[in-house]
């Protein structure tokens, strides 16, 4: 595919048509042309953002070695995914043991269950994702530059934008006269009309 840029009328940007102006016109076309380009690529490269969603959402096996998957609608994993933000700027990285009451008190279960092992197994699962790796030499972890990009958008995604959208479009969700509970109520309501046609009754 190859993007040309045509201006019919160099009023539209209150430019003059004299070749004196050429240059402005030059850098308009310029800087039209980078955003459709962006534009573009990032419609281009969404199967990379694909590719990495569901490579988190399927088990993974690295060297032999086995990990179930991180699923995004998992509270284990969301709780997981919260717990690294917070520990993610921590200079000498994060244990075992400093995790586990948080995750505990993430999951509203009492700190004795959450044992080592048990927290030895999540993060066995966010290594072999890549999210995290173990620090040479030691018994700690920090966040991989992925892991730390992961964590943050899909703990956002989760908590600012799905929750709170699914409360609004649920058929008992409070009366909070949101526009996106009234959008939602006429386009159910657009449906049902639609579907009362006689064309489809018959």
């Amino acid at each position: 595919m190859r993007t040309e840029t045509t201006i019919n009328n160099t009023r539209d940007f209150a430019i003059g048509k004299r070749l004196s102006n050429l240059p402005a016109l030059r850098q308009v076309g310029f800087s039209a042309n980078r955003r459709l380009l962006d534009v573009q690529s990032l419609s281009h490269d969404c199967t990379i953002g694909e590719d990495a969603f569901q490579r988190l959402n399927q088990p993974v096996e690295v060297d032999g070695q086995r990990a179930a998957a991180l699923r995004f609608a998992d509270p284990t994993v969301q709780a997981m995914l919260s717990l690294l933000l917070m520990f993610a700027l921590l200079p000498n990285g994060f244990r075992n043991r400093d995790l586990r009451s948080h995750l505990a008190a993430l999951l509203g279960i009492s700190p004795e269950t959450m044992t080592p092992g048990r927290m030895t197994y999540q993060l066995r699962r966010l290594r072999l994702h890549g999210l995290i790796q173990r620090i040479d030499g030691t018994h700690s972890y920090r966040l991989t530059q992925e892991g730390i990009r992961v964590a943050f958008f899909f703990n956002r995604t989760y908590c600012r934008i799905l929750r709170p959208g699914m409360t609004l479009i649920m058929p008992n969700a409070p009366d909070l006269d949101s526009t996106m509970q009234r959008r939602f109520y006429q386009l159910d309501s657009a449906i049902e009309e639609w579907c009362e046609r006689p064309i489809l009754a018959a």
